[in-house]
């Protein structure tokens, strides 16, 4: 008998292999519109998770959602993951929680949208979540047009000081954050204008 691998039980690995030097820099060294993102995440009883991942995506500033390559750089002659290059804008971040359950990037304002897309891995998650974190309460917006005003609010970050924005994010309970699902291919292989609200 073989013991189990990792895609036979439930991890977490992620703080082994998925975090890369200055993850959460997503903004070029010493851009003057650099904000900071940052918040927890909670369990169902308001407890950190002091081992979770948190992935974000965005458009640049200018709207481009094209990317460059660098935040997987690799060392040619050792092979070790050297992280960014302080330089280039790749819109793609992943930091993991610390002791308390807190996470933190540093990116620039998305371009065209008022969001930063996320991604929670997490202990006893078998598949990863997707939310959005707002940095404003963007009137017209459809996703959050159509829901009730308590759970609207799960998805608007707080601003606390200029270019700080708080975005907790709660795994279960009466304030859950509101987690998206995307069909597969096979079920729209047009795909809906909105993603839909996980119950």
């Amino acid at each position: 008998m073989h013991a189990p691998t990792p895609s036979q039980t439930v991890g977490p690995f992620y703080g082994y292999a998925l975090p890369f030097p200055r993850g959460g820099d997503v903004a070029p060294s010493g851009d003057a519109e650099t904000i900071t993102l940052h918040g927890y995440v909670l369990d169902g009883a308001g407890q950190p998770v002091p081992d979770a991942l948190i992935e974000s995506w965005q458009p640049a500033p200018d709207g481009s959602r094209a990317g460059v390559p660098g935040s997987l750089r690799h060392d040619p002659v050792t092979g070790w993951l050297v992280g960014r290059d302080g330089v280039a804008f790749t819109g793609f971040g992943r930091v993991p929680t610390d002791a308390d359950g807190h996470w933190a990037v540093r990116t620039l304002p998305p371009g065209g949208v008022s969001y930063i897309s996320l991604a929670v891995f997490a202990r006893g998650l078998l598949h990863h979540l997707y939310t959005r974190a707002y940095l404003v309460d963007e009137p017209g917006d459809a996703l959050l047009g159509s829901l009730a005003a308590e759970r609207r609010g799960t998805l608007v970050a707080r601003s606390e000081a200029p270019r700080t924005y708080r975005f907790d994010i709660r795994l279960q309970g009466p304030d859950e954050t509101v987690f998206l699902e995307f069909p597969t291919f096979s079920e729209d292989p047009h795909g809906p204008e909105t993603p839909e609200v996980s119950p």
